[in-house]
């Protein structure tokens, strides 16, 4: 019995060794199998944090408009002829006949000026006249008779000469005598003041009893006269669309209070230069007024059709970047990266800008940029947005 249990004892090792083995086979498989769930797993965590810290914007194209366009300019009218009434002679208003609102004449009287200091200066103007013609005629006479002496030489001939220059300059001393009564005469016709031209009255300061100081230009006119048969429009256009201000050109404007009728405007000329403080040039436009509801000091929205420039294109304004280089525009490149534009803005239309230099039609522009977005940036692109009215975007 000693003897089988020992040779029993053989058969113990190749057991233990087996089970050695598969213990340390699983051992192995899970260091393997976890090794590779945290290989995934942390190629998985730096794709996420990669895709954290890669911005996502949202992109837009710009649009490109082709024929005619139109742009929205402020304007003003003003009457076709507008004139203010100032006094030709001092005195005291005697009386006034027309108020603002009236409709005058040419030669329609406004008011009569009380002019005592100068009814006097022409009563004695008057009186000079008298004077001097009757020298003249005494004058006239003794130059005669001294001819006549001279014929039987009772007078010499030095004073013959002389009575004919006395007749001479007295005749002289009437002509200025009679040139100061009509000037004169003259300002007489001033007491009474008229209109020049057919119009309305449009303002009225003075009242009877009022001082009136002549050819006070600094002061207020008595009266203002205004012609609404037809319109001046003024509007002052930017220099980058002067251009588009040719002879004839038609214009549309839109006059606030008019219940939104527009009304038409014909070019008649502009200034032909640039007013270096605004940057604009200053047109003119005519304006028929048949109804007479448009009114001098109107404000006018005026359409101004404009040239379409095949270099310009349109963007929103949240898509301008204000950086120390200037005006700037992202755009997103083919391998989703940033480039920084440099942009000239041709007009600023309020939410949106005219672009004619740093960007192209087919660009990929990005919408509300943020302020840490840099040259070179690796971005993710959210969508495409064509920039027109109406257009769904592309996901």
């Amino acid at each position: 019995m000693s003897h089988d249990a020992t040779a029993a004892l053989p058969g113990r090792p190749p057991r233990l060794r087996l089970a050695i083995t598969i213990g340390l086979g699983l051992a192995v498989a899970a260091v393997v199998a976890g090794l590779s769930y945290r290989s995934v797993e942390s190629h998985d965590l730096k794709q996420w944090t990669d895709a954290q810290i890669t911005p996502t914007v949202t992109v837009i194209e710009p649009s490109h408009h082709s024929g005619v366009q139109s742009m929205t300019l402020p304007g003003h009218l003003d009457a076709w002829i507008s004139a203010p009434i100032h006094a030709r002679v001092g005195g005291y208003l005697k009386h006034w006949s027309v108020d603002i609102g009236d409709k005058v004449n040419a030669g329609d009287v406004l008011a009569t000026i009380d002019t005592p200091e100068l009814d006097q200066q022409f009563e004695q103007a008057k009186a000079e006249l008298s004077r001097a013609q009757a020298n003249v005629r005494l004058a006239d006479t003794t130059a005669k008779r001294w001819q006549n002496l001279l014929q039987s030489r009772s007078v010499s001939k030095q004073e013959a000469d002389e009575k004919a220059s006395e007749a001479e300059t007295a005749r002289a001393n009437a002509l200025a005598a009679k040139a100061d009564v009509d000037r004169i005469a003259a300002l007489e016709s001033f007491k009474r003041i008229v209109a020049p031209f057919a119009g309305t009255v449009t303002s009225r300061n003075t009242d009877i009893g009022d001082l009136i100081t002549a050819n006070n230009n600094s002061g207020k006119p008595l009266f203002t006269i205004a012609d609404t048969n037809k319109m001046r429009l003024y509007t002052e256009v930017p220099q980058s669309f002067a251009s588009s201000v040719t002879p004839g050109m038609k214009v549309k404007l839109l006059v606030l209070g008019h219940g939104g009728e527009t009304v038409d405007g014909t070019l008649i000329g502009n200034s032909n230069a640039i007013n270096q403080a605004s940057g604009t040039l200053l047109a003119q436009f005519q304006v028929d007024n048949p109804r007479k509801d448009l009114l001098p000091g109107d404000f006018a929205e005026v359409q101004l059709p404009l040239a379409a420039n095949e270099k310009t294109v349109t963007v929103p304004a949240t898509t301008l970047l204000f950086r120390a280089a200037g005006p700037q525009i992202a755009v997103v490149g083919k391998d989703n990266h940033v480039v920084l534009r440099d942009v000239h803005i041709a007009m600023d239309l309020g939410d949106r800008l005219e672009i004619d230099h740093g960007l192209e039609p087919g660009d990929r522009v990005v919408d509300h940029p943020s302020d840490s977005l840099m040259q070179g940036d690796t971005v993710q692109v959210a969508s495409t947005v064509k920039d027109e009215p109406g257009h769904a975007k592309e996901h």
